[in-house]
């Protein structure tokens, strides 16, 4: 038995059964206790070392050769398996008791196979490869929930496809440079192409404008899926290359071009959330915003930036999660998602709308929070490196803020044609119940959000040395 067979392969062999099911509830409890499975799993065993069960001895072995390629999963990406699958179970079950397509699950199922086999593939080159592959199904994926694709689907497939020669070319310099990382020509233009190429594949400032019109288009616990999954696995990919060469990480100019550009993102996302009307074009400017403080977080170099993006995952998943949840039960009787149209829908669905306030204040940083100790660390390092930087990542996070009570005021303004009644089901009562507490328990406790990646083996040998 080996690891790549465990978590790619058999999740895309239950995706293809799933497609059989026409049940989107069965196929929602079936992938969730199955991801929730191989997340248990990626925590309790270990790979490449001998497990004694009784008279039995187990050892997963960490490679398999698939058309002349090798595909890894060693023991050090055991945390990211579990984060990935744990998550991805929460969507699953939690998609049961909103309205989605039968076919959510088994396309959630084999893009995250494909994307896992992104990291796991080598050489690493060969990442760009499939992250492409899986660009394409989720073009697919969007074309059959809306029957057409949309402006953002093709702004989004011509953004991610014009990111796969930039990355491929860099890395193929970044492979000669290893020997000689003196040549300044060859490392100027390779760390411009890769520049580019992530620029364009991490969706960073100016070409992050498919996001909000991806969001806009599409359903809400769709799209909410697909970017929570790509953006995660694609910045993990990015810090592949850091923990390769030395010279990148430690290259004060890259650090500092990462820090100003994750800044522009941060402030035009917040500025431009402020005045949005369209709550599925907010959850877009709040992935980028998002994004923003990720790169932040890295251009900070060292340990304490890779403690703050570390710092940063768990409850950002669980609040964009609990965002696209709460958009998808809201706007299960109106087909748009403008605050007109969602006028006084607040107090007919209120647990609803508590969430999604509590879900927005807790990417804006709120104290008391999940993300707030995440964004403090943030913001104390900004502080420290210049005060304009800071104040400009304080407007981000307050346009999130602005956004949030211009939200609260239309959901719950007074109307006497929707009186106060709660039209959410039991299942979604619970969840949503859940996922308010856990933005309080994770701001009480944030030691919790960064538990995962200090229990297991370090992802990454170099970075945060």
């Amino acid at each position: 038995m080996n690891a790549p067979f465990i978590w790619i392969f058999l999740p895309a062999a239950l995706a293809i059964l799933l497609l059989l099911f026409r049940n989107a509830r069965l196929n929602a409890i079936i992938g969730g206790f199955f991801c929730l499975f191989l997340a248990i799993t990626a925590f309790l065993l270990p790979i490449d070392a001998a497990l004694s069960l009784g008279q039995f001895n187990l050892k997963i072995a960490p490679a398999v050769n698939l058309l002349g390629r090798r595909l890894t999963l060693e023991n050090a990406d055991r945390a990211l398996l579990v984060f990935l699958y744990g998550m991805t179970s929460l969507w699953f079950l939690a998609s049961a008791s909103v309205e989605t397509k039968p076919h959510f699950v088994p396309t959630g199922l084999v893009l995250t196979a494909l994307l896992i086999s992104a990291l796991a593939v080598e050489p690493f080159l060969y990442a760009a490869l499939l992250i492409e592959l899986a660009v394409l199904f989720i073009t697919l994926i969007l074309a059959a929930s809306t029957h057409r694709p949309g402006k953002g689907a093709l702004r989004f497939l011509i953004f991610q496809t014009l990111a796969l020669p930039f990355i491929l070319f860099s890395g193929w310099l970044l492979t000669g440079l290893e020997a000689n990382p003196g040549d300044v020509a060859s490392v100027t233009r390779a760390v411009t192409l890769l520049g580019l190429g992530f620029s364009l594949l991490l969706a960073v400032f100016p070409f992050y404008t498919w996001i909000p019109m991806l969001a806009e288009e599409n359903p809400p616990y769709l799209i909410g899926f697909i970017l929570w999954t790509l953006t995660t696995i694609s910045t993990f990919f990015g810090l592949g290359f850091l923990d390769r060469y030395t010279w990148l990480r430690e290259s004060p100019d890259f650090l500092t071009a990462l820090q100003l550009v994750s800044v522009v993102m941060i402030a035009s996302g917040g500025l431009l959330a402020a005045f949005q009307r369209h709550l599925g074009r907010l959850f877009g400017y709040a992935v980028i915003i998002e994004t923003g403080f990720s790169l932040f977080a890295i251009g900070l170099g060292g340990q304490y930036g890779f403690t703050s993006f570390l710092l940063l995952l768990v409850p950002r998943a669980l609040a964009l999660a609990l965002w696209a949840y709460t958009l998808s039960i809201l706007t299960a009787n109106s087909p748009k998602m403008e605050l007109e149209a969602l006028r006084s829908a607040g107090r007919s669905r209120p647990y609803a709308a508590v969430a999604l306030a509590l879900a927005i204040l807790s990417l804006s940083g709120l104290p008391m929070l999940a993300s707030f100790a995440a964004h403090l660390a943030i913001w104390n390092a900004a502080a420290d490196l210049s005060f304009s930087l800071a104040i400009w990542i304080l407007i981000g996070s307050f346009g999130l803020t602005i956004a949030t009570l211009r939200i609260l005021f239309n959901l719950f303004v007074p109307s006497e044609n929707t009186p106060w009644q709660t039209q959410e089901t039991w299942g979604q009562k619970i969840f949503l119940s859940l996922g308010g507490l856990a933005m309080f328990l994770f701001g009480l406790f944030p030691q919790w959000a960064i538990a995962l990646w200090t229990t297991l083996p370090p992802l990454f040998q170099r970075l945060g040395q």
